[in-house]
């Protein structure tokens, strides 16, 4: 079977900018895809790069889109290369939801109810902002009904960053969770006594990525040494890099980001293959790609880790 396809970027407005160790974030770009096969369906995709992560750009998308054959086969899209994962996960998930739609066996649910169903069982992590401001930000959160919430940390300095530390968790009522995430922004020993404090807090769940990818060794190193998780993000941002953090044996939490992580065939087939412990988290894509994503959390996620996707009140409404 053949199909066509259209694409059409789009731009969506963060409500207060996002300020992590890679910088600030204001607005989120991306292209959304339309796959048209033989008999008229329709099947939706979203690429979304985030190529401070390691994914390709927005640019690098955009060309690829328009290069890509008018009428294609599925073989096409199974062709996409490695090197351009957010074009691999909006090409193949597009593609999927037009296997449902055409009856054959699908990999996803795309009937609205079975997503509302399934992704009932997710927990969802609340994405607090940086700085003081998360001191009674979380209240929003707890309202919702959720229970982990996650700051980022190596924003600004490190004696302040710990004083908020000490008065959120404070704040934070006994049955919450709380999610460290460095971004890899932290220098070794600015990670040893966060590790420390989140010890001795009892409120962290994980540290997230505390030190650069390329500080792998130090990180796996640091495991053994604390009460307190680490999980990997930054370090396996795509399935490559996934695939090659596990090899050398990290066997700790994968923080996965599956839109830009590359083929959700292939990492159907990773994670189900070695029953890792993973947590799905958002990079802010649309409501085409989320679904996607929680369709494979349903699937794959620890059962008793919320998913990091608790962000929709980070944007203004479209």
């Amino acid at each position: 079977m053949t199909y066509r396809f259209e694409f059409n970027p789009y731009q969506r407005q963060f409500r207060h900018p996002l300020t992590t160790h890679h910088g600030i974030w204001k607005v989120r770009e991306g292209i959304i895809l339309r796959l048209m096969d033989e008999a008229g369906r329709i099947g939706w995709g979203e690429i979304a790069p985030l190529p401070w992560f390691g994914s390709e750009t927005l640019e690098q998308a955009r060309q690829f889109c328009q290069q890509f054959p008018s009428q294609f086969t599925s073989t096409d899209i199974f062709s996409i290369p490695a090197e351009l994962p957010a074009c691999q996960f909006g090409f193949e998930s597009a593609w999927d939801v037009l296997v449902a739609r055409d009856g054959r066996k699908s990999r996803i649910e795309t009937e609205n109810t079975s997503q509302s169903l399934s992704h009932a069982s997710l927990k969802y992590s609340y994405l607090l902002p940086t700085g003081e401001a998360a001191l009674t930000a979380w209240q929003q959160g707890w309202q919702q009904g959720d229970r982990t919430f996650k700051w980022k940390i190596g924003v600004t300095s490190m004696e302040s960053e710990l004083r908020w530390f000490d008065q959120l968790v404070q704040a934070l009522p006994p049955s919450a969770q709380l999610r460290l995430d460095a971004n890899g922004g932290l220098t070794q020993n600015q990670a040893e006594q966060w590790l420390q404090v989140a010890d001795q807090a009892g409120i962290v769940e994980f540290m997230e990525q505390p030190l650069p990818p390329e500080e792998f060794d130090v990180i796996k190193a640091m495991q053994d040494q604390y009460k307190t998780a680490i999980a990997l993000d930054e370090s396996v941002a795509t399935l490559n890099q996934l695939k090659t953090c596990y090899q050398q044996g990290w066997r700790g939490i994968f923080v996965i980001k599956a839109a830009i992580a590359g083929s959700p065939t292939q990492l159907r087939q990773f994670c189900q293959a070695h029953d890792i412990d993973v947590v799905f988290s958002s990079v802010f894509e649309r409501a085409i790609a989320r679904i996607a994503v929680l369709n494979l959390a349903v699937e794959l996620s620890h059962p008793h880790r919320a998913v990091g996707f608790g962000v929709n009140h980070w944007f203004v409404e479209d």
